[in-house]
């Protein structure tokens, strides 16, 4: 099935105008996260968490000001979702149901006519959390060694390193924007937990099979058409897989909007994750992937008519 008919769109002559638009965002997400950072869950950093939810609606301050009388040490209180939902949350550790129950308190106590209920807690020790952020970075950085070895068994070794700029590319502007925009609104939380972490593994490996797909195309045309430039060569690839590229990320894109809109607080941040990455996917397939061959061969090019 074909989306589109036969296309010629000049991709390749454009791509130094998307590596600046690729640049400037990959840019603006490290100002980002080295000024604002990002939000970890409870996964990450280790303490108790709970989710209160009130019958009525709450003021954030307010609920500050009860958890600051029973001696909550900078507890980070937002809202959860709407305004009756709050979350707390605390590098500090308990045993049992104890800090549930201080919490209950302490909001009885200043909240006696807004009846409310822990709807989620939430304990992970600090040697927990520790491990789990490690553990997180290298399952990313081990999928992306293993996927370049991969790639460059299957074709040859500069597109396995296609492959995995396009897949840092895909996991930095994605990292990127989830700092930017997390706390964009009261109720717009994207804290890095399990769920997300899991979002950016789905992530790495449907951006690659999209990689994977325009490279199979690009070898065997090299075979078909062999006195045709590389320029020319990718650009012809990139047009014929463009309807079967737009289809399957298409129908992915579709339901991961329906999932972030529908999914609910919980799934928030995965359904984020991967909604950008399948955008910026298929976008660094294209702009990333294939242009870093290109130069690559191009560069080889000139250095051998140096030598020459």
């Amino acid at each position: 099935m074909r989306l589109f008919g036969k296309t010629t769109i000049d991709f390749m002559s454009k791509r130094r105008m998307w590596y600046a638009l690729s640049g400037t965002i990959i840019l603006i997400g490290m100002i980002s996260l080295a000024i604002k950072g990002l939000d970890y869950g409870i996964d990450f950093l280790g303490g108790t968490e709970i989710i209160v939810r009130f019958d009525n609606p709450v003021q954030i301050g307010d609920v500050r000001d009860a958890m600051t009388k029973i001696g909550l040490n900078k507890p980070e209180i937002k809202s959860f979702g709407s305004d009756r939902d709050i979350l707390v949350r605390t590098t500090e550790q308990a045993t049992g149901t104890t800090f549930g129950y201080k919490i209950r308190q302490g909001l009885d106590a200043s909240f006696p006519n807004n009846s409310h209920i822990v709807t989620k807690e939430d304990k992970v020790g600090p040697k927990v959390g520790a491990e789990l952020r490690r553990d997180a970075f290298w399952a990313v950085f081990w999928s992306l060694v293993a996927i370049c070895i991969y790639v460059a068994f299957r074709f040859k070794w500069i597109y396995g390193v296609g492959a995995v700029v396009a897949l840092f590319h895909d996991v930095l502007v994605t990292l990127g924007l989830v700092s930017i925009l997390d706390g964009f609104t009261p109720n717009f939380n994207l804290e890095i937990n399990q769920n997300m972490i899991a979002a950016f593994l789905t992530l790495v490996g449907l951006s690659v099979n999209d990689t994977v797909v325009i490279f199979d195309r690009i070898r065997e045309n090299q075979k078909i058409f062999k006195t045709m430039g590389l320029f020319e060569l990718i650009n012809k690839s990139l047009n014929e897989t463009l309807s079967r590229t737009i289809i399957t990320s298409g129908t992915i894109f579709i339901v991961t909007i329906v999932l972030f809109s529908l999914g609910g607080e919980v799934l928030r941040g995965f359904s984020f994750v991967l909604t950008i990455g399948i955008i910026t996917g298929t976008y660094s397939s294209i702009y990333v992937a294939s242009a870093v061959v290109l130069e690559w061969a191009n560069r080889a090019k000139k250095q051998a008519k140096l030598i020459d």
